[in-house]
């Protein structure tokens, strides 16, 4: 059984800084498993074992760099909060660093977890926003209302079709769902 905070915690933790640092100074491409391990202090076997190459190193720290580190801002009504989230959302993945992070998480994820985990912290941040609004009476719609009708087509659009994606786009789904949703 891996112990929190433990080897095994202190291993991953030396590996991704070890991917982050590498990444900035040589670029991604230059990665390699043995340059990475070196950097790290471990060994490369231990990384094979754990991680089982390197398109699976990176999706695991592409994963751990998409987890949001702050709970979504409260800006006083539903609109107003999800409006703010889904701006920012679109700003973090859409950016050169963000498209390469979610290249990273899909393509070494054989069994679609990696996937699962990040569209689990768009939801989790969507359930903050709609509790709030619900705490204020205001009426909400369902999480899966909000993945399917704005951050979906956002990752479809980041994805397959970038041009003219903007903020505007963003609010103009934003308003749609809460009209739906207030019909």
């Amino acid at each position: 059984m891996v112990r929190p905070g433990g080897r095994s915690a202190r291993v991953q933790a030396s590996v991704h800084t070890a991917v982050r640092e590498l990444t900035a100074e040589l670029g991604r491409d230059a990665l390699t498993v043995p340059l990475i391990a070196q950097r790290a202090g471990v060994t490369p076997s231990t990384i094979y074992r754990r991680w089982g190459d390197l398109q699976e190193l990176l999706s695991d720290v592409a994963v751990e760099r998409l987890r949001p580190d702050a709970a979504p801002t409260e800006h006083g009504t539903l609109a107003a909060d999800l409006t703010a989230w889904a701006e920012q959302f679109l700003d973090e993945m859409s950016s050169p660093t963000g498209r390469s992070y979610i290249r990273d998480a899909l393509l070494g994820d054989p069994d679609g977890s990696n996937a699962g985990q990040c569209s689990a912290y768009a939801a989790e941040h969507i359930g903050v926003i709609l509790s709030r609004a619900t705490e204020r009476g205001e009426e909400a719609p369902e999480v899966e209302a909000v993945i399917d009708h704005v951050v979906a087509p956002l990752m479809y659009r980041i994805l397959f079709r970038p041009d003219g994606l903007d903020t505007a786009y963003a609010r103009r789904l934003v308003t749609a769902v809460l009209g739906a949703s207030a019909g």
